[in-house]
């Protein structure tokens, strides 16, 4: 089994189905762009039949991004195939996603199709797929909660017909970690060598990352994205925590992927920006707290030796470490602030200044260098001219 681990990147597409987003073409091409840097493999850049702004999406991105393979989404349907493929065209690499339903809720309630009518329709539709393009890759809708036997029927179906790739997806958010290592290891034991098994899960539970790595775990070797773990509902797996998780622990993990990890910060506050979804300031990897530290105990290990409160190296994710003066700090961070910024003090300074601090810190918001600079100066009676931080 190939240890190279395929990232497909599902931002443009269930990542603008996040209520309240709505990308227009310029800005899903900057995106792409920033993802062609980034190093993924594959842009799931939209589900052109869905309307015409997205069909104009995804054409402009085959037509401008170079170096990942560009997907469309497409239903079992004639005119979603047709639509993607003439979308598809400029792409010098494209991809043709074919999906159905399988789980009992979904066929009945929602296709009212009978199981072999699903088949029928997976076998007659990736087919017409693989007619157009080499690469086809086949999704069983809603598959965690799809009968087994069933779902490895439809997969080794659409297999027959010409998918390379079989995705199972988490639909709903609905598996359990070792539930979902289970299915996909029954999966892959059922499928020959040459198909990859790809993974998309979803974060209802807040399951969608640990449920993506167990699944690779289990012989995935394609996963399904989204930066900041955007997309329907609670979103999908997040690609900085999924591809830094793999990075960061490979010893563990035996697998690696091509992402520049250097560039995920800026592409987490690019589709941030664009999309107007607010990053937690906790979020892991990317999130405005995500290196910084405000106790004195941690600031104090992390001046003497950043390994002692960070395994991860902030600055190969395009981060830093920052040490916040607040209530919590300690001297050690408020030494080492005044030094950057080029300020004279006294011992008996550092011991007013951190009560200072500690009072105004109340307030629930960090000291920045502006008020630190105002908390010195104000200690001193003469008046300070010029460059303040040069003092």
């Amino acid at each position: 089994m190939s240890d190279r681990v395929i990232i497909f990147d599902t931002t443009l597409r269930d990542g603008e189905q996040s209520p309240g987003v709505a990308l227009t073409v310029r800005e899903k091409v900057e995106i792409a762009q920033r993802l062609q840097r980034l190093g993924v493999d594959v842009i799931e850049a939209g589900f052109p039949v869905s309307s015409s702004g997205d069909f104009e999406a995804v054409r402009e991105i085959a037509r401008t991004v170079s170096g990942p393979t560009i997907a469309a989404l497409c239903r079992c349907e004639g005119q979603d195939i047709e639509a993607a493929v003439r979308a598809l065209e400029p792409a010098a690499q494209a991809r043709l996603h074919v999906f159905i339903a399988t789980s009992p809720v979904h066929m009945e309630a929602k296709l009212k199709l009978k199981p072999e009518e699903v088949l029928q329709r997976i076998a007659r539709f990736v087919r017409e797929a693989r007619q157009h393009v080499d690469d086809v890759e086949f999704s069983a809708e809603d598959a965690t909660r799809s009968d087994r036997a069933f779902l490895l029927e439809a997969a080794q179906v659409a297999v027959e017909a010409g998918a390379r790739t079989i995705n199972i997806p988490d639909t709903v958010g609905y598996a359990m970690t070792d539930e979902f290592g289970e299915l996909i290891r029954f999966m892959r034991a059922g499928l020959p060598a040459e198909v990859t098994i790809s993974v998309h899960c979803h974060d209802d539970l807040g399951l969608a990352v640990a449920n993506s790595l167990a699944g690779i775990a289990a012989g995935a070797r394609q996963v399904e994205v989204a930066v900041n773990g955007i997309g329907e509902r609670a979103g999908n797996a997040a690609l900085e925590e999924v591809a830094v998780a793999l990075a960061a622990r490979r010893d563990f993990w035996a697998v690696h992927h091509a992402l520049n990890l250097g560039e995920i910060y800026e592409t987490s506050r690019l589709v941030s920006q664009l999309t107007g979804m607010v990053i937690q300031p906790n979020k892991a990897i990317v999130g405005d707290n995500a290196f910084r530290h405000e106790s004195g105990i941690h600031q104090d290990g992390i001046l003497k030796d950043p390994r002692t409160y960070e395994f991860l190296d902030a600055r190969a994710l395009g981060q830093g470490s920052r040490l916040v003066l607040g209530k919590h700090s300690g001297r050690h961070a408020l030494r080492q602030r005044l030094d950057r910024l080029g300020l004279r003090y006294t011992a008996e300074d550092l011991k007013r200044m951190q009560e200072t601090i500690k009072k105004r810190a109340e307030g629930k918001r960090p000291i920045d260098d502006d008020e630190l600079y105002r908390i010195w100066e104000s200690l001193h009676q003469e008046v300070v001219g010029g460059d303040h931080y040069g003092i």
